[in-house]
C-alpha cells in the first residue's frame, strides 16, 4: 500500500513562478519583488500567473521601467519554486503547467503494471507453482522500487513504476491463491482479512514516514527497503498442496501436509488428497468496481480540503476496523449479500460528496472516510469471495482476470480525477455510480459460504467433508 499511495506525498502542492532571471544582465541591482513585478504577468485574481512570463526584450533597464512589457508567452527557461522546500518529484523534474497532469498519468501506468502483473503472474503461478512467483515478485519489487530512488528523468521513473506495479500484483494475488488453498473453511476469511489490515497499517505508517521525509528519493528508499526483508522467510515458504495435487506431485504435497499436521499436532484424514469437486462458475467479477472505488477515494486524499496527513491516517485507520468487521459478517450474512451491501454503500457515499459545498471540508471527508470504510470492507471481502470461486487448477488464472479487471479500473480511477478541472462534482460522481452498479449485479453470483474449495473444473462429484484445513494453519510459521 505504501508503494501505491506514496506517489501523493512527492507531488506536494508549493508556489512557483517561471524564471525570469534574464532581467537580472539589465538590472542586477533589482529586488525579488522589483524582478517579478516587471517580468510576470497577473491573473484575475491578482496574483502572479504560473505557467506564463513577459517575453525577454534586448532593453536596458530604464526603457523597461518607462514603458514595461506587453507581449507575454509561456515559460522558457524552467521555473523557480522556494529554496527551503525539500527535493520531490513536482520540484525535480517541474511537474507543472503543461505537465502537471504526468503525475496522475504516472499513477495510472502504476495501475497498468498492476494489469500487466494480474495477465503475467496468475497464468505462471498456476504453471510453475505459487511459492516461486512470490520470490520472483518480491525481488523484482525490491530492486526496482529501490532503483526508483535514483532515476535521473520522470519517463524513466514511470517505467519503473510500472515493473513495481506489476511485481505488487504478482505478490498480492500469489499470496491471496496460497493462503486460501492452506486455510480451511472455518478460518479462510478471518486469516485473508486479518491478514489486509496490513493496507491500513501501512497507509497510517506513509502518513507518517511521509509527514517526517519530505525529500521525495528517501521516502522511496524508505518504502522499498523494508521488502528486502521477506527473504528471511523463503526457508518457511510452503509450496500449495492443492497445486501440488492437481500437477501430480503426489508425494510432494504428502509431505507438506504431514508436516503441517505435525506442527499443529493434528492427524492427516486420508481421504484429504482426493480431488472432489463441485465447481461454482463465476458470472461476474466485483473487483472493476471494487478498486474503481477505492482508488477513486484514496488518489483523491489531497482534494477533501482537510490536512493530507492527517486524511491519509484517518483514512488507513478506518480500514482496520473494516477488513476485520468483513470476518463476522462474511460468516454470518454470507458472500454475496456482504458483497452487495458494501458496495452500493461505498457509492451512495461517493454521490453524497457531491452535493457537499465545497467550503464544508469536514463534512467532506467525514464522508469519504465512511465510504473508504465500506469500499475497504468491499475490496477485502472480494478477496475473499474470488478465490472461493475458482477450481485449484484455474484458481490463480481466474484470480488473475478479476485482478485484470481491478486494474483496468486502477488504471481509469487517476484518470477519472483529470475531469474534475471541468466540475469538482463530475470524479465522485462517476465513482460512486459504478459500485452501486456493481452492487446490484453481485446478486448475480452464488454464495460460497461454508462450502470446500474445487479442485478442477469437473461437476460430477460431491463437495469435499474435509479440507486441507485439518492440518491447521501453524504452517505459516514453520
Amino acid at each position: 500500500m505504501i508503494n501505491i499511495l506514496h506517489g501523493l506525498f512527492m507531488v506536494p502542492s508549493v508556489p512557483y513562478h517561471c524564471d525570469t532571471s534574464w532581467i537580472r544582465a539589465v538590472g542586477p541591482n533589482l529586488t525579488e519583488e522589483e524582478q517579478l513585478n516587471l517580468t510576470l504577468p497577473r491573473g484575475a485574481d491578482g496574483q502572479f500567473e504560473q505557467c506564463s512570463m513577459y517575453s525577454p526584450v534586448d532593453w536596458d533597464l530604464d526603457s523597461i521601467l518607462a514603458y514595461g512589457l506587453n507581449d507575454t508567452q509561456k515559460c522558457s527557461n524552467g521555473w523557480v519554486y522556494p529554496s527551503a522546500q525539500p527535493p520531490s518529484l513536482l520540484t525535480e523534474f517541474d511537474l507543472v503547467c503543461d505537465k502537471k497532469d504526468l503525475n496522475d498519468i504516472a499513477q495510472a501506468i502504476y495501475m497498468a503494471g498492476l494489469l500487466l502483473g494480474s495477465m503475467v503472474f496468475g497464468p505462471l503461478s498456476d504453471r510453475i507453482g505459487r511459492r516461486p512467483v512470490i520470490l520472483i515478485s518480491v525481488l523484482l519489487q525490491g530492486l526496482f522500487g529501490l532503483g526508483i530512488a535514483f532515476v535521473p528523468h520522470f519517463y524513466v521513473y514511470m517505467a519503473f513504476r510500472c515493473v513495481v506495479g506489476a511485481s505488487v500484483s504478482g505478490i498480492t494475488m500469489t499470496v491471496l491463491a496460497l493462503a486460501t488453498e492452506w486455510i480451511g473453511v472455518s478460518s479462510r476469511p478471518k486469516a485473508v482479512l486479518t491478514s489486509h489490515c496490513c493496507f491500513a497499517i501501512g497507509q497510517m505508517i506513509l502518513a507518517g514516514l511521509s509527514y517526517g521525509i519530505r525529500n521525495w528519493r528517501l521516502l522511496e528508499i524508505a518504502g522499498s527497503v523494508p521488502i528486502f526483508t521477506f527473504f528471511f522467510f523463503i526457508r518457511v515458504l510452503p509450496e500449495s498442496a492443492r497445486w501440488l495435487v492437481t500437477k501430480g506431485r503426489i508425494e510432494e504435497a504428502k509431505k507438506l501436509l504431514q508436516k503441517a499436521a505435525a506442527t499443529n499436532k493434528r492427524s492427516l484424514p486420508p481421504e484429504l488428497l482426493e480431488q472432489v469437486l463441485g465447481v461454482p462458475v463465476l458470472r461476474h467479477c466485483p473487483g472493476f468496481v471494487n478498486s474503481f472505488v477505492y482508488y477513486g477515494l484514496s488518489l483523491n486524499v489531497t482534494n477533501f480540503g482537510l490536512d493530507i496527513y492527517l486524511t491519509q491516517l484517518a483514512f488507513g485507520a478506518v480500514e482496520i476496523p473494516a477488513r476485520i468487521g468483513c470476518i463476522f459478517t462474511l460468516q454470518r450474512f454470507g458472500r454475496r449479500k456482504t458483497q452487495t451491501v458494501l458496495l452500493v454503500l461505498s457509492g451512495l457515499v461517493c454521490l453524497v460528496i457531491t452535493g457537499i459545498p465545497e467550503d464544508q471540508p469536514l463534512a467532506t471527508t467525514v464522508l469519504a472516510t465512511i465510504g473508504k470504510f465500506a469500499a475497504s470492507a468491499s475490496f477485502s471481502t472480494s478477496y475473499v469471495y474470488a478465490a472461493e470461486l475458482f477450481p485449484t487448477v484455474v484458481r490463480q488464472t481466474g484470480v488473475g482476470l478479476c485482478s485484470m479487471a481491478a486494474r483496468v479500473a486502477g488504471i481509469l480511477a487517476p484518470l477519472v480525477r483529470l475531469l474534475g478541472q471541468y466540475h469538482r462534482a463530475i470524479p465522485m460522481a462517476i465513482f460512486g455510480s459504478a459500485p452501486v452498479l456493481g452492487g446490484l449485479l453481485c446478486v448475480l453470483l452464488p454464495e460460497t459460504r461454508g462450502t470446500e474449495l474445487a479442485d478442477d473444473t469437473g461437476d460430477s462429484h460431491p463437495p469435499a467433508e474435509v479440507g486441507l484445513g485439518a492440518c491447521g494453519v501453524g504452517m505459516w510459521g514453520q
